[in-house]
């Protein structure tokens, strides 16, 4: 065995005008400097962090920050963060489902978050467009059998 084999690869230095480095963020504090910054590609920071961090308490707050950012594409950003804490974690906080609310139904949040959270912790409006969704799939199915 070589002697560098067991040494852990190196994340690459972080370059905010190249959002592929990005993917490595993994420390909250990272993200919060980067919303301090105004950064562009905050959202893709955001998402990492989903991805890397293990404590969705600690993903959760950036999540909403991005969610309620002025700029679209990072509010879009922030939404994909919430799916994958949602299927990464299995929970929301409810701050996340407030700002998600004001978001059109369908996007990638609502499903996973009706996918892998417990249906108890959910409010009545995601409830509603799901029991929706399936109402059109039976009926549908039925006029097509």
């Amino acid at each position: 065995m070589h002697p560098d084999e067991n040494v852990a690869e190196a994340a690459p230095a972080l370059n905010w005008q190249d959002g592929s480095t990005l993917r490595w963020i993994e420390q909250p504090e990272e993200v919060d400097s980067a919303f301090a910054r105004g950064e562009p590609l905050v959202g893709v920071a955001v998402i990492a962090l989903a991805l890397n961090h293990p404590d969705a308490n600690a993903i959760s707050p950036r999540v909403a920050r991005a969610m309620a950012a002025k700029e679209h594409e990072v509010r879009r950003q922030g939404v994909i963060a919430l799916a994958h804490v949602a299927r990464l974690h299995r929970t929301v906080d409810r701050r996340c489902l407030d700002l998600l609310r004001g978001f059109p139904r369908g996007n990638e949040a609502d499903d996973d978050l009706w996918s892998f959270v417990d249906h108890r912790r959910l409010p009545l409006w995601l409830w509603r467009y799901h029991a929706a969704q399936r109402l059109a799939w039976l009926v549908r199915d039925r006029w097509r059998g």
